[in-house]
């Protein structure tokens, strides 16, 4: 039987795969944990806030963590790292969902706004990368799935920071994808558009939210849920195949 007539597990089944998912106490990283520990995996959630890591464990069980990480730290990230694969004994799949947001006019932004935006957004999600990836390319697979945004394909009004540090992680994914492939590692993101987390709703219930939907060709946001699904595709021995590819989840917002 060739390679490519293997048959494939259509399940997109994540049974005994260890995930690290970071971000993974709240929002998108949160539903993302949940669907993995749904599918089998075994997730170690890193969060900034390591008593809502430690909720979010307990309630998705399977054998889940709970880490503190600040994932601009790369002292911080090392340690969380090592005691990850030390706690499972590797790392199977890794989930670059940690982010902040600071919007503000190009002309007013603060410059540590700025700096916090790259810090977080962008360099976290390389040290995370490349100290997971490591471990990744010494045991000969893995992959790594990390959030971008449709910021990071179109220009959003005061989201100078953002769409830089979303354009950042797609560039830079696709360099790992580039790099790794040929040693078993795969490297992908997903760009969604307004998700209707907390956070979400916060900032985008009322009027300007209502103006944003008609210019989604579905006419509305996305749930938390359905970004979790993408990267349960993405995290399975379905997607082996896919590499350094951006998948958009915004309705059609980008395609205007």
């Amino acid at each position: 039987m060739t390679e490519a007539s293997q048959a494939l597990d259509l399940t997109f089944s994540l049974n005994s795969k260890v995930a690290l998912v970071t971000g993974g106490a709240s929002g998108i990283g949160a539903a993302i944990a949940e669907a993995y520990a749904s599918k089998g995996a075994h997730v170690a959630v890193v969060d900034l806030n390591e008593r809502a890591a430690k909720q979010q464990a307990d309630k998705i069980g399977n054998e889940a963590t709970a880490y503190a990480c600040d994932v601009s730290d790369p002292e911080s990230v090392v340690a969380v790292v090592e005691a990850v694969v030390q706690h499972y004994g590797h790392v199977d799949i890794l989930v670059n969902s940690a982010g902040v947001v600071r919007l503000a006019p190009a002309e007013e932004i603060e410059v540590s706004g700025w700096i916090t935006t790259i810090s977080v957004n962008l360099t976290g999600t390389f040290l995370m990368s490349q100290s997971v990836g490591k471990h990744m390319l010494a045991a000969g697979h893995g992959k790594i799935i990390s959030l971008a945004s449709q910021a990071g394909s179109v220009a959003l009004d005061q989201h100078v920071a953002y769409c830089a540090s979303k354009w950042g992680v797609i560039g830079m994914t696709k360099v790992l994808a580039s790099e790794w492939a040929g040693r078993g590692v795969t490297a992908n993101t997903i760009s969604p558009t307004v998700v209707l987390t907390e956070l979400g709703h916060q900032a985008w219930d009322g009027p300007k939210g209502e103006a944003l939907k008609r210019l989604i060709p579905t006419g509305r946001f996305a749930l938390p849920e359905e970004i979790a699904a993408s990267a349960v595709f993405l995290g399975s021995q379905a997607a082996d195949m896919i590499n350094g590819m951006d998948l958009l989840v915004d309705g059609g917002y980008t395609i205007r």
